[in-house]
């Protein structure tokens, strides 16, 4: 991965940039060395009937290397996210599940069984999970804890 060869990504999204949505973002932008392109086009709703939606998610997903699955999306629009996710999964593209922000509520195991992977917010552990679902990268990254005794 670099900068000539980003990580293409999709993010679930029910057409509107909720939250959760551009929080994905601010998470990804804060990571160092990492880079990405992002294929999801919430803000272009297409025109027409639900088929006209679901195309357009075929055409957003269908050029990614991973699928990030925002569970929190399952209360109130449960049916898109799970076409999504079923697309993802037929198009053999990785998804990678982040659990509802803060903790908020559980998440159906149909959600949890189509995930690759499940991820907790958090920065190092989302972009650690898309590099190993998207390129089969290994992270070996260690934290260095020190102790001052006296």
């Amino acid at each position: 991965m670099s900068q000539a060869n980003p990580i293409r990504i999709f993010v679930t999204h029910a057409w509107e940039a909720s939250d959760d949505y551009l929080r994905v973002f601010e998470y990804l932008e804060s990571a160092r060395n990492f880079f990405y392109r992002n294929y999801s086009t919430p803000d272009r709703r297409p025109a027409g009937d639900r088929e006209a939606e679901r195309e357009s998610l075929r055409k957003q997903i269908l050029p990614v290397e991973a699928v990030i699955a925002l569970a929190g999306m399952e209360q109130g629009h449960s049916d898109l996210l799970t076409f999504e996710l079923l697309y993802a999964k037929a198009s053999q593209r990785s998804v990678i599940l982040l659990k509802p922000f803060g903790g908020r509520g559980v998440v159906p195991k149909a959600i949890v069984d189509l995930a690759d992977e499940v991820v907790d917010w958090d920065e190092r552990a989302l972009v650690d999970a898309i590099r190993r679902q998207a390129r089969h990268e290994e992270t070996t990254r260690w934290d260095t804890i020190e102790f001052k005794l006296d």
